[in-house]
């Protein structure tokens, strides 16, 4: 079975919920954030059970990107 790939544009307001929102989904295999240029900010893959403690300095990061930029893409890639 072929990974499914898609983008989401999004303002860095809203980019931390959303990159929980996908987490919480479970069928997610890795993410990238990119600025508005498409330049790629960040990129961490999700494996099975991977939970808080784990990804607690992933979400520190993502918070301080979305802190960075005011429109960034984010790149999933789905089971």
């Amino acid at each position: 079975m072929a990974d499914i790939k898609e983008e989401l544009n999004v303002k860095g307001e809203m980019l931390l919920k959303k990159v929980k929102d996908l987490i919480s989904e479970g069928n997610i295999r890795r993410i990238t954030i990119k600025d508005k240029d498409g330049k790629e900010l960040v990129t961490f893959p999700l494996t099975v059970g991977v939970v808080g403690t784990v990804l607690a300095p992933v979400l520190a990061a993502v918070g301080a990107i979305a802190a960075l930029v005011t429109d960034c893409t984010i790149a999933v890639e789905r089971k």
